[in-house]
């Protein structure tokens, strides 16, 4: 009889989403990494996480069990075929920032990354992306360093309960978003690349003098929706994929910061 790994049906889920990431060039052969937060039947908490050289050595095809299993209280690896990648710290710090992040996704998606590389905030225009508030680009920090990590960690600890969704563009080096769910990483992701592109093309508008600002919902994009509020996101009461751990309950995601 065939035992199952770890968490063999998140490893799967994981290494799937990251194949499709890739192949959607939501990052590149350059790098990226993506973990989630698990738990097993007593509550202890674990990270999957893709390992090192995920893109540039396998075109992101991996089997689940490249996926590595981290013990999230002594960071040890616990079970998985692969090199924990060095910017393992910049995860660890994001979950410490508040207990409902369950995944942590770093890319490096082309049309995202121009606004990173600048070092500038991005716009938000498109209606879709409008539930995730202010697009802020951080600080610059080295890869892979503890200070990129601090910067991070520092950056999601003042947002508050917004941290559990939410994107930050790291200067000269990717995009990072944090969520409550895999898969609303990946539509993050997704749907911040169609932002960033079509924010791009109104910065060509407004350097020709057909718009006197970047446009979103009807109005100039630093107002607030008519009702004074974003869309809220849409979420899970419980983990689904893993052992259920319910979310906190006082989580509220209706103020828009610009």
């Amino acid at each position: 009889m065939l035992m199952k790994m770890m968490f063999e049906t998140e490893r799967a889920d994981l290494a799937n989403t990251v194949k499709k990431m890739f192949d959607r060039k939501d990052t590149n052969v350059a790098g990226g990494n993506m973990s989630i937060k698990v738990f097993d039947q007593t509550g202890h908490p674990y990270i999957l996480m893709t390992p090192s050289f995920m893109s540039e050595t396998y075109y992101s095809d991996l089997h689940p069990a490249q996926i590595l299993v981290i013990d999230a209280i002594t960071l040890e690896k616990i079970d998985g075929v692969g090199t924990v990648t060095r910017e393992v710290n910049m995860h660890e710090q994001a979950y410490k920032a508040h207990p409902d992040i369950r995944c942590v996704y770093h890319s490096h998606a082309p049309e995202s990354m121009f606004w990173a590389t600048i070092g500038q905030d991005m716009p938000n225009v498109t209606e879709v992306t409008r539930e995730l508030g202010r697009i802020r680009c951080l600080p610059f920090a080295p890869a892979c360093t503890q200070q990129l990590a601090d910067t991070v960690y520092n950056g999601l600890l003042e947002l508050g309960d917004k941290a559990v969704e939410n994107v930050f563009l790291l200067n000269s080096h990717g995009i990072l978003i944090t969520a409550s769910e895999l898969h609303i990483a990946a539509r993050i992701m997704e749907t911040l690349e169609w932002n960033a592109k079509i924010a791009y093309q109104q910065t060509i508008f407004i350097k020709l003098g057909l718009l006197d600002d970047y446009q979103s919902c009807g109005q100039n994009y630093k107002e607030a929706l008519p009702d004074g509020t974003i869309p809220p996101i849409a979420l899970p009461e419980y983990n689904k994929i893993n052992i259920p751990q319910k979310f906190q309950d006082n989580l509220t995601r209706t103020s828009f910061e610009i």
